[in-house]
């Protein structure tokens, strides 16, 4: 905190979130001699800055984070993908300058605010934001493989969202990389236990993530710890898809549409545009 950027264009001022990546800042734009000076300064622009404990070129760490940068930066056009503006770096660390999010991110929106409780077009019109951000990168070869509420993040009214957090996103379709993202959101060919799942396509496993995030926007929690047959709520599912709806409240329709997300055999699973229509069509969550 306190740090300058950027030839002291940008201070870092309070600490957002820490991670094993390493931190993120609010940063705010020193204002010029001129601006400062004026009777009526416009207020100073806020940034959210990701600060990279810089990795060697060519180790592991060192071509993720350039992955991190170039998809980042291939996604970042549309509208309801975080901004990545600058791309900074001095000795020690890199500092991804992104949009600031007032509203936290979707996490908080669904467990601390309750904002989906009783509020089905809300629900809507954010998880289809999500929908089109996701397939937006899709359409660009871009999986992001750590989709959950943390890495979404919401405009200070809670009605916009914005995917961010490409730290495990990829340019490649198949993928071997087993236990990629967070254990909750992990599709079962992405844990890849069962079953013999040799690999595996982002694509679709993205879309797995995604049923885990709409029944946390529906239900205000997860449906399972694992997507493993060792764990009891998900053995249940497997054996008897109807138990969803036992297990957490939604309606009839919900329920059928994350039946349809929520396959094992992910050549079985709805694509995101079929996903996209048919949470269109639902009226009550």
């Amino acid at each position: 905190v306190g740090k300058t950027l950027d030839a002291g264009r940008l201070e870092l001022v309070e600490v957002l979130g820490e991670g094993a990546y390493g931190v993120v800042y609010l940063a705010v734009e020193r204002l010029g001699d001129a601006a400062s000076s004026s009777k009526t300064p416009a207020p100073a622009k806020q940034y959210a800055v990701k600060v990279l404990n810089k990795a060697a070129e060519g180790t592991v760490v060192g071509q993720c984070q350039s992955r991190e940068i170039v998809t980042h930066k291939i996604a970042t056009s549309h509208p309801n993908v975080l901004t990545l503006h600058d791309v900074l770096e001095d000795e020690a660390a890199l500092y991804l300058v992104l949009d600031y999010c007032p509203g936290g991110d979707l996490f908080n929106a669904v467990v601390e605010r309750h904002a989906f409780a009783q509020n089905d077009a809300l629900l809507k019109s954010v998880f289809v934001q999500i929908l089109d951000a996701v397939q937006s990168c899709h359409d660009q070869g871009i999986y992001h493989r750590d989709l959950k509420p943390d890495n979404i993040f919401v405009s200070a009214d809670g009605t916009q969202v914005f995917l961010g957090d490409f730290g495990m996103a990829t340019d490649e379709a198949l993928s071997n990389d087993f236990r990629c993202g967070s254990s909750f959101y992990m599709s079962p060919e992405c844990i890849g236990e069962e079953r013999g799942f040799h690999s595996y396509y982002n694509e679709v496993s993205d879309i797995w993530a995604l049923g885990i995030i709409l029944t946390n926007m529906i239900c205000g929690r997860n449906p399972w710890r694992t997507a493993t047959t060792t764990d009891p709520h998900f053995h249940e599912f497997m054996s008897n898809a109807a138990s969803l709806r036992d297990m957490l409240p939604m309606s009839e329709a919900a329920s059928d549409v994350l039946k349809r997300v929520l396959t094992f055999n992910p050549s079985e699973r709805i694509t995101l545009a079929e996903l996209r229509s048919a949470v269109l069509a639902i009226d009550t969550f």
